[in-house]
């Protein structure tokens, strides 16, 4: 009898590989369309040096959101003047981020599919093609190195190795990389690999003398090796990474990982703003919401009896909401504290002189998502510190499907590390102690407590313990809403026009069909504001 494993394994297959040969030709034929019409287009401006864009890690077989993004901006340039050129991966790395067997460091990337999807999307289009340039010198100067070395390695005035380690953590699944042959193999040719890409986009560079380059995020090794060049030569580079509403993207010219969001100082919300945003949240706190094509809450459930009573033993509860720890976000968040863990083990220490006091761990629910699950999880942290020993602990894991948004109503305040919850907790009126720098506490208009330092974390964080309450200024909520709403309706560009979710896999896109003219600036109010960002420098931000 056949396992219905096994079926179900066949028949997702089946059915991805449909979808995808449907979906490569649909592209072609819109590429094409789209082709013979930009082909007919006069140049916008004077300046015939094209725009050079670069996404290798967006995708390996199929469209997914970001190499969407990259894809209809290439093509609205195109229509309206504009010339471009795409720097295009054509085996040009041994071992790329998402190609990366995890539990096989052996095994080479899928690089004949990953072909043929580049050939559907940049059908018609100018391509430079990447290929593999061995690098003999630097494989010698790499082969004995340990992981600490290679971290630090340098070569051509390239950190390569700084590059390189957010990758391997990433493609991991960890952040605390083991010292063993599998891990420096993968580093070093990840290292390798951007060494080439270097040598290959130089070239790019030289012969195209680019306007502007177009990058996904600037985090990966790819991108961060080209971003690096081109930064050097002075030649302005844009990042995108995926943004805060379905089928949105956040354009940038600074890090994209980061976020780095600027308010103007008079923007304030109307009631007709205050209005929507009510609306957005209290979607939200049903667990209605998507990013990056995810559905992160497939069923919120509320704090059952069980839960309650335990609660209710206790002088006062506060919940801890971690992070996924090898997500790009940490980078930046990682300021006070050196990781997540670092960050628990203080909270943990705390926790065990505060009897009176529950402590909830909340572990993210995108900690344990099919196919991006971390290898470094909360839940092991939980048991190897003797955390679920405690009798004033709890721990909530990455899939159990409990309202997070229940736990701040019934919390004294939060804890939190670098997560959403951290602004949607201070919208909610309640003080929030950050672990991890957060990308919407701005100096001029903060929303939460973030102190600078492990000792004065430890200090505020007693106080507020101790305290009969913990109320924060009123101008936090205020600035948290402000915040949530320019992120969500300014600052986040949407694509909803040109596509559609893909049934199969999860977090896939579709092309729509739509008429050229809706990639015109004229049509989009989109393509409008990336253009301008692009070409004229100005900020990436929706007008009203």
């Amino acid at each position: 009898m056949i396992k219905p494993s096994l079926i179900a394994s066949l028949t997702g297959r089946i059915r991805y590989t449909l979808a995808l040969r449907r979906n490569q030709a649909h592209e072609k034929r819109l590429a094409q369309a789209l082709a013979t019409q930009a082909a007919s287009t006069p140049p916008a401006q004077a300046d015939h040096h094209p725009v050079l864009v670069f996404n290798a890690t967006t995708r390996l077989m199929g469209l997914s959101l970001n190499a969407a993004y990259s894809l209809l901006t290439a093509w609205s340039l195109r229509l309206s003047g504009v010339p471009v050129a795409h720097f295009v991966c054509q085996r040009g790395m041994t071992r790329c981020v998402l190609g990366t067997n995890r539990d096989n460091h052996l095994a080479a990337p899928p690089c004949a599919a990953c072909i043929a999807e580049s050939k559907a999307l940049f059908h018609s289009a100018e391509v430079f093609p990447a290929s593999y340039q061995p690098d003999p010198a630097l494989i010698q100067a790499i082969d004995s190195l340990s992981l600490d070395e290679l971290s630090r390695f340098s070569y051509h005035d390239l950190p390569l190795g700084s590059i390189a380690i957010t990758s391997l953590r990433w493609s991991l699944r960890r952040h605390n990389l083991t010292d063993d042959e599998p891990t420096r193999y993968l580093f070093r040719q990840f290292i390798l690999s951007a060494q080439s890409i270097a040598t290959e986009f130089t070239r790019a560079l030289e012969a195209y003398h680019p306007r502007a380059v177009l990058l996904f995020n600037g985090t990966f090794f790819p991108e961060a090796v080209a971003r690096q060049l081109a930064q050097a030569r002075g030649i302005p580079v844009i990042s995108h990474e995926t943004a805060f509403l379905p089928f949105s993207s956040f354009f940038t010219t600074g890090e994209a990982t980061a976020y780095p969001i600027r308010i103007p100082e008079d923007f304030e919300l109307d009631n007709r703003q205050e209005a929507q945003l009510d609306g957005y949240l209290e979607q939200r706190f049903h667990g209605k919401f998507q990013m990056g094509g995810i559905q992160f809450w497939p069923d919120m459930k509320g704090l059952d009896d069980d839960f309650l009573k335990k609660a209710a033993a206790f002088h006062q509860m506060v919940p801890v909401f971690t992070n996924v720890i090898f997500d790009t976000s940490q980078g930046h968040a990682n300021v006070t504290f050196t990781d997540m863990f670092a960050w628990l083990d203080l909270v943990y220490d705390v926790a065990r002189q505060q009897p009176a006091t529950l402590f909830v761990i909340r572990a993210h629910p995108d900690e344990g998502r099919p196919g991006k699950a971390s290898r470094e999880t909360v839940r092991e942290w939980v048991k190897k510190s003797g955390f679920d020993q405690l009798p004033n602990s709890l721990f909530i894991d990455s899939f159990e499907y409990i309202s997070s948004y229940e736990l701040v109503q019934h919390s004294k305040f939060v804890l939190a590390y670098n997560s959403t919850i951290c602004l949607e907790a201070a919208i909610m009126g309640y003080a929030v102690l950050c672990g991890g720098k957060v990308r919407y506490h701005l100096p001029d208009r903060p929303t939460v407590y973030f102190p600078p330092t492990p000792e004065a974390y430890r200090q505020t964080l007693q106080t507020f313990l101790q305290a009969d309450q913990v109320t924060p200024p009123v101008e936090f909520r205020q600035n948290a809403r402000r915040y949530m709403y320019f992120q969500l309706y300014r600052a986040s560009l949407p694509f909803d026009r040109f596509l559609t979710a893909e049934s199969y896999p999860p977090g896939f896109a579709r092309l729509r069909d739509f008429p050229w003219q809706d990639l015109l600036p004229a049509h989009s109010a989109v393509m409008q504001t990336i253009q301008d960002g692009l070409l004229a420098g100005k900020p990436f931000y929706l007008q009203e």
